[in-house]
């Protein structure tokens, strides 16, 4: 090996591996007898879809920028390595058009977006739409980026309405605080809202829930004048100090009584160090009122994972397990489900909660081994080689819970109240989906599924194979 002279350059001893046709095969074969290991199948009853990118893993926002979409590559490598894509309908997403872009975002942006090139961020915004500065950088391909995973999430969503799919997953997404004409908190294009769109030109009602640990300011934003979407954020609150300081608990929505939108933003903001019993308890609590009411037909779940402890930017001590009970329980109320992505800057244990909270979706949860596979890629950039590690473990801050019994009573006896001026009527007329979100015929379906059995040797082995398919007798 020869080494550069050139101090800047960083050589390696030895190369990094190149994975070889026969080094995947084997990947594939150990998934396989993971899956059967770990019972998992098909669910009976519904179908799950996960719809991905791999090219949306590729882009950087820069060394010392906390988002890192290489999270994804370790979130699917997880998935992957136990075989639970196997119990998956998988599907690789195309990237949104610029008119399905357009359903929220303004031409501006969009033009803005599409066009400039890319530059070193400065400490604050010195573009127009809030971009430029650290937050939110120019890098290479943004414009791609931006409409590969709004592209996932939009076909997330038609699959729910096309009944393809009863839970459609997309841990690209997730992107909350995007404004229709404003880059914010890391956020481009909120691909939330979105999706949220094409529901609502099915759905009646949706619910939509954050448990992000910042507030979902821009959903609840571009909906605030619908009785249509009810949003839920739980969240940690601070104005002053903690982005994006908006979210308390007496912001309710509009304050005019005659807008529609008026008492459909709830909020719950909570203090450092909330854990597994305060946030599940106070969770399903809060759901389960606002489902009652609401009444909604459809449910969007961001489950962004820096309210994990020992996020980098988190102040919370949730765990794996007490992140993953909150998708257990929407799942539970059998109501079509998007769940997507969001926040989350320390990437093991973003991969850890989407891959535990994926198990949970598909229904195999109860019977997973967690301790990660050895075939794992990356597997010892896991540090812990368990899905689920202990605060002690993840080395955290030791944070006291500042949330009370009685503050988190107050919380639910507010929103109690709040929920009262909720009707589960919708303001607007129901009309037939739109062509454009038929999607294609089944008899087309049948078509391009045939096809591909015929012409893909592997995905017919699969298929006869039956791995992740539950046999009848």
């Amino acid at each position: 090996m020869v080494f550069s002279s050139d101090s800047i350059v960083k050589e390696y001893a030895i190369p990094l591996p190149i994975q070889t046709t026969n080094d995947n095969i084997g990947f594939l074969l150990a998934a396989q007898d993971e899956a059967i290991r770990n019972g998992i199948k098909r669910p009976k009853g519904y179908k799950v879809s996960w719809h991905l990118n791999p090219e949306i893993e590729k882009h950087h926002f820069g060394r010392n920028h906390p988002m890192k979409p290489w999270r994804l590559t370790l979130a699917k490598g997880v998935i992957m390595s136990y075989g639970m894509n196997y119990a998956m309908d998988s599907y690789n997403s195309r990237q949104a058009t610029r008119e399905e872009l357009a359903d929220f975002h303004s031409s501006d942006y969009l033009d803005f977006l599409q066009s400039v090139l890319p530059r070193e961020p400065v400490p604050f915004p010195d573009l127009p739409h809030n971009l430029g500065g650290e937050d939110c950088p120019i890098f290479e391909g943004i414009f791609d980026y931006c409409s590969m995973y709004a592209g996932a999430s939009i076909d997330a969503a038609r699959k729910l309405i096309n009944n393809e799919s009863d839970i459609a997953v997309n841990w690209s997404g997730g992107l909350h605080h995007a404004k229709k004409a404003e880059a914010s908190g890391f956020c481009y294009m909120n691909d939330i809202v979105l999706a949220i769109l094409q529901l609502l030109r099915h759905h009646p009602r949706v619910l939509y829930i954050d448990i992000d640990v910042h507030h979902g300011d821009g959903v609840e934003e571009a909906f605030m004048s619908t009785d249509r979407v009810l949003t839920v954020s739980f969240h940690k609150y601070d104005r002053e100090v903690f982005f994006p300081g908006t979210g308390p608990l007496e912001s309710t929505g509009p304050e005019i009584e005659t807008n529609p939108g008026a008492h459909h933003a709830i909020n719950v903001p909570l203090n450092d160090g909330i854990d597994d019993e305060s946030y599940t308890w106070l969770f399903k609590t809060i759901i389960q009122s606002c489902v009652d009411r609401f009444q909604p037909s459809a449910i969007v779940l961001q489950c962004g994972a820096d309210s994990l402890a020992g996020d980098r930017l988190g102040p919370f001590n949730l765990q794996v397990q007490g992140h993953g009970a909150c998708v257990a329980f929407c799942k539970s109320l059998r109501l079509p489900l998007l769940l997507v992505g969001g926040g989350g800057y320390t990437p093991r244990n973003v991969a850890r909660a989407w891959a535990n909270e994926t198990s949970i979706a598909i229904g195999c949860d109860a019977t997973l081994d967690p301790t990660l596979p050895l075939h794992t890629p990356y597997r010892s950039h896991f540090r812990q080689t368990t899905l689920f590690p202990t605060l002690e473990e993840l080395h955290c801050d030791s944070r006291a819970n500042k949330n009370t019994p009685k503050r988190l009573q107050e919380i639910v006896s507010h929103i109690t109240d709040q929920l009262r001026f909720v009707t589960h009527a919708p303001s607007v007329q129901m009309r037939e989906i739109p062509p454009d979100l038929g999607g294609l015929r089944e008899e087309v379906e049948d078509e391009i599924r045939d096809d591909r059995e015929a012409g893909d040797e592997v995905f017919r082995k699969e298929k006869e194979e039956a791995i992740g398919t539950a046999m009848e007798l």
